[in-house]
């Protein structure tokens, strides 16, 4: 049953393959707890009851699940009834008027427009360094690494997308010549972004070196941005690289990819833009996900005016 629970939600739902994987995992989860840890399928899925998902749901928070992890185990769980009810399996769902935890909203992190730009430098900054220590140009596989790096950077910072948005791009995806790049985002609805003049010329240059190593990373299909193998880059190799270049710019260990994201909406804001319109190039279903970064903006004149008024 769990098999074509995550074909449902691959083909009808159109989950990607992330929330797949943390569904069925959170689903095993629960039936461990609903039939105990050695108990196999196939399982009486009549047997749980409200009470069942309580308790599992008690126990994730238990075991120190955050907030916004409970929530998702229980819309794991109430997804799969829904779909056995739909398949005639059962009558009921157990998950009826349950709620999970509440979410506190913490205010993201956000990069100052200094250390974006010291972020963003930091690859070609270091390929140069090399260049001029060494005096003969890196290879071109090196010298390809560091302009993808910078290009990845340029992109999200550009666009606002989310890392695995990013590495789900294909060169189709992404017209230089425009500046408009479709985004293929949550529940895999597309929008469009931006790229600013430093991200196309950044990309361009990353993409010459890319077709000049593997001649097929030209075709329309292939993705934008490659591994030093040739393959698509995975959105954890991108944290992977960003952790590098952020000890490299001497920035704190603790960004990731995502702070990009938090920083392209909230220096939006800073300059004067509409909230609706950063919604719609975020990609939110709801205005109220996208007004957090109206009260970081709020926090950072306060701390401003703090640290500089007199009478503060």
């Amino acid at each position: 049953m769990a098999e074509r629970f995550a074909r449902h939600l691959r083909v009808e739902r159109q989950a990607s393959e992330h929330t797949c994987a943390a569904y069925l995992q959170d689903l095993a989860q629960f039936a461990a707890r609903a039939f105990g840890e050695s108990a196999e399928p196939p399982f009486d899925w009549l047997q749980p009851d409200r009470f069942t998902v309580r308790g599992f749901l008690v126990d994730c928070q238990k075991g120190g699940a955050a907030a916004s992890t409970t929530r998702r185990k229980l819309a794991a769980v109430r997804a799969f009834y829904t779909f056995l009810i739909r398949e005639r399996a059962v009558e009921r769902n157990p998950c009826a008027g349950l709620r999970g935890p509440r979410q506190e909203r913490r205010l993201p992190d956000v990069l100052t427009l200094r250390q974006v730009a010291a972020l963003l430098a930091a690859p070609l900054d270091a390929l140069q360094a090399r260049r001029d220590r060494s005096g003969v140009p890196p290879p071109p596989l090196d010298a390809y690494a560091a302009w993808r790096d910078a290009a990845i950077f340029e992109v999200l910072y550009s666009t606002g997308a989310r890392v695995a948005e990013a590495a789900g791009l294909t060169r189709a995806a992404a017209d230089l010549d425009s500046g408009i790049v479709r985004l293929r985002g949550k529940g895999r609805k597309e929008r469009l972004g931006a790229l600013g003049r430093p991200a196309r010329e950044t990309l361009r240059q990353a993409l010459d070196f890319s077709v000049f190593i593997w001649p097929e990373s030209a075709r329309p299909d292939a993705p934008l941005f490659l591994n030093l193998k040739g393959g698509p880059l995975t959105p954890r190799s991108i944290e992977r690289q960003m952790k590098r270049w952020l000890a490299a710019a001497g920035l704190p260990p603790r960004l990731s990819p995502h702070k990009l994201r938090h920083s392209f909406a909230t220096h939006l804001l800073e300059a004067g833009a509409d909230l609706r319109s950063v919604q719609e190039l975020l990609g939110h279903a709801s205005l109220s996900t996208t007004q957090i970064y109206t009260h970081v903006t709020v926090e950072r004149l306060k701390d401003i005016y703090r640290g500089t008024h007199p009478r503060a």
